[in-house]
C-alpha cells in the first residue's frame, strides 16, 4: 500500500518526486494488460522503471497515476522495488496530461524538483535521470534527455513533395523531464491541447528547454517487437556480468 500523502516531506537529501504515468491499456503491446504490468525478464515494466529512478538517492517520492482500481496493488508493487522512497498511487485520467495533472494535485509543495518518467521506458540509465536533476538544480525551467536521430528524416510540405531534415540539429526526446515543481504545475494549469509532453506545455509558457545526453536504452516498450529487444539487452548484461565474474 502507498504511503499518506500528506506523511511525505521532502527532507534536504531527497529534493526530488517522480511521477509515473502507468495508466495506459498498452493495446499496442499486445500483452492483454496495462503496459506498466507487462514482463520484462520476469518482472514488470513498471519494476524496472522505479528500480531504474531511485537508483538516484535525491528522490524522495514516487507518485504512480494508474488505472482505475489498481492503485493500491500498483503502489505496493512498486514500493517493494523503491528502496527509501515512498510510493504513493492515483487513479490516472483519460489522457497522459490528465494523469500527470492528477499526480501534480497530490505532492506536497516542499519538493523543489519533479520528474516525469514514462513506465515503459523502463531500462532509463541512472546517468540520465541523474543528469535531468542536476540541471533543473542548477536552473533549468525544463529538462529532457535527447538522443541523436540515426535515420533520415524527411518532412512533408503542403505541396505534397518533401525535404530532407538536417538530422545533425534533431534529438528523439526521451524521459524523464524535469522541472522546478512550480513551473510544472503552471504549466498544467495554463494547458496546452496542443502539446505532445510536459515539456511542451513548459515551452508554452515561453520557457526554454534544455538538452541533456540520452541513452539509448532509455527507448519506449511500444510494441511486441520492443519487447522483444528489451529482454535482449538484459539478457546480454546478465550473460556479460556472468562472465566478469569468471
Amino acid at each position: 500500500m502507498g504511503v499518506r500523502v500528506d506523511s511525505v516531506s521532502a527532507v534536504q537529501t531527497r529534493r526530488v518526486v517522480v511521477i509515473v504515468p502507468a495508466a495506459g491499456s498498452g493495446e499496442r503491446l499486445g500483452a492483454g494488460m496495462p503496459k506498466a504490468l507487462a514482463l520484462l525478464a520476469g518482472e514488470p515494466l513498471l519494476v524496472h522503471a522505479v528500480r531504474s529512478l531511485v537508483a538516484d538517492p535525491r528522490i524522495g517520492l514516487v507518485v504512480l497515476a494508474t488505472p482505475d482500481g489498481l492503485e493500491e496493488s500498483m503502489a505496493e508493487l512498486a514500493a517493494a522495488h523503491a528502496g527509501a522512497a515512498p510510493v504513493v498511487a492515483i487513479a490516472g485520467g483519460a489522457t497522459r496530461a490528465e494523469s500527470v495533472s492528477r499526480a501534480l494535485a497530490v505532492v506536497p509543495d516542499d519538493f523543489d524538483v519533479v520528474l516525469v518518467h514514462d513506465a515503459a521506458r523502463c531500462l532509463v540509465p541512472a546517468q540520465v535521470v541523474g543528469a535531468v536533476i542536476d540541471a533543473v538544480l542548477a536552473g533549468a525551467q525544463a529538462v529532457v534527455p535527447g538522443a541523436p536521430v540515426v535515420d533520415t528524416i524527411r518532412e512533408v510540405e503542403d505541396s505534397g513533395g518533401s525535404h530532407t531534415l538536417d538530422r545533425a540539429a534533431l534529438r528523439a526526446v526521451q524521459t524523464p523531464q524535469g522541472f522546478p515543481l512550480a513551473v510544472l504545475r503552471r504549466a498544467h494549469a495554463r494547458g496546452d491541447a496542443a502539446a505532445t509532453d510536459d515539456a511542451g506545455m513548459v515551452e508554452a509558457l515561453g520557457l526554454p528547454v534544455v538538452l541533456v545526453p540520452g541513452h539509448a536504452r532509455a527507448f519506449k516498450v511500444t510494441t511486441a517487437q520492443d519487447l522483444v529487444l528489451a529482454e535482449a539487452i538484459l539478457a546480454g548484461e546478465a550473460e556479460l556480468a556472468g562472465e566478469a565474474e569468471l
